[in-house]
């Protein structure tokens, strides 16, 4: 599943697809993530407790769990162009429909509506891990690919950012139908730029025996397991640092917001530096960035149990920001030079499968700890898992970028 970009055409194709996934990507990382800055709203105007709200988050992480490698498998046999279309259509009518059920109260069918937009999310992340990281030399895989999943925290930070203000204007409902709207210039972008041809994709399926190396693989399910800590990292802070700040430092939701924002968007330099900093820092060593990145997250993460003072909580935000992002803007483009091309679009999606099954459970743990225990403790937790980071990935692999 390689391709070599040495044609002026070939670039523009590249572009446009790295463009086109991007703001699909956004987009849907916005709806996602949108609840989250304004889930004290939510909870009043549903009667939800915590642990209750913070299923319309996990919600979409739950279908991405269940639903990534069968759709992995459905990438590797069908038109690429076609799937992403049919998932943009989705998501925007899961906005829709979401915008309705919330209006009218039903909580039960707006968290069926998430699963509809969970389905179009997985589909563009693995469809954009896949085609970015294929249609360029292996030498460029990581910044490329780094450069595509910059994409999810930028849309957390307009999620986080944008929906209290939106929800001060047009109601909180409104926050579903109009990030999914941002997909539809995406698809537009995505599907112009692959009129001729979608660079990448055209590897055979991989055989039975190839599957059962890969699932077999100790190396894939270590760096699984990472990408599982990771998220798991990332989804606690990002669903639940807007109500620990407007509840510990007595600030409003939009600057709860706005201060929350910060961690995604320093994502977005540290996802997008990624291949840069593992090949200039570290030497194209994958391990080192990975322990470096879990052993500097894991006293900032339990600072915030300790501090008191609101600049300290920003500047632990930004020191945990870029260290955990750092992990999930190169372990996409760590797996692939794990195994053989035939198989790189199955462990992308066992890869996103795993990582999101931590996204889906620490919301709903996090939740659970602190309607029991408080804020503290639940950070504390959060170190636990950045150690276990630690000692997982000094076990882990160097791999070779063929």
């Amino acid at each position: 599943m390689s391709t070599t970009p040495d044609t002026a055409g070939t670039r523009r194709e590249i572009l446009g697809i790295v463009v086109g996934f991007f703001l699909l990507s956004t987009a849907a990382a916005a709806y996602e993530i949108a609840p989250a800055s304004v889930l004290p709203v939510i909870q009043e105007s549903l009667g939800l407790s915590a642990s209750a709200a913070g299923w319309l988050v996990s919600i979409m992480y739950a279908t991405a769990v269940v639903t990534s490698v069968p759709i992995g498998v459905v990438l590797d046999r069908f038109s690429v162009r076609r799937v992403v279309a049919l998932a943009t259509v989705a998501l925007v009518v899961a906005g829709g429909w979401g915008w309705y059920a919330a209006t009218a109260g039903a909580y039960g069918w707006l968290l069926v509506s998430r699963v509809l937009g969970g389905l179009a999310y997985v589909t563009f992340w693995n469809a954009g891990a896949n085609v970015v990281g294929s249609a360029v030399p292996p030498e460029q895989r990581a910044t490329a690919v780094g450069v595509f999943t910059a994409s999810a925290p930028v849309g957390f930070a307009l999620g986080q950012f944008g929906s209290p203000l939106i929800a001060n204007v047009a109601g909180w409902p409104a926050i579903l139908p109009l990030y999914a709207a941002v997909a539809v210039v995406g698809v537009v972008v995505f599907l112009l730029a692959t009129r001729r041809r979608v660079p990448g994709v055209d590897a055979p399926a991989p055989d039975r025996a190839a599957l059962r190396e890969l699932f077999g693989s100790r190396a894939v399910w270590t760096v699984c397991a990472l990408c599982f800590l990771a998220y798991s990292l990332y989804l606690f802070v990002n669903t639940w640092l807007p109500s620990f700040l407007a509840s510990e430092f007595e600030i409003s939701l939009a600057a709860s917001g706005l201060l929350t924002a910060l961690f995604p968007a320093i994502g977005a330099v540290a996802r997008s530096s990624s291949g840069v900093v593992t090949d200039r820092v570290f030497g194209g060593r994958r391990r080192r960035v990975i322990v470096s990145s879990f052993a500097v997250a894991t006293p900032a993460v339990v600072a915030f149990a300790f501090v008191s003072e609101l600049s300290l909580v920003v500047g632990a935000v930004v020191v945990v920001g870029f260290a955990i992002q750092l992990v999930t803007g190169l372990i996409f483009s760590y797996i692939a030079e794990l195994v053989a091309p035939a198989v790189r679009t199955t462990a992308v999606s066992l890869l996103t499968s795993v990582g999101l099954l931590g996204a889906f459970a620490a919301p709903i743990a996090a939740g659970a700890i602190i309607d029991y225990a408080g804020y503290a403790p639940a950070f504390v937790a959060a170190g636990g898992v950045a150690i276990a980071g630690v000692l997982l990935a000094l076990r882990a692999p160097e791999p070779s970028r063929v």
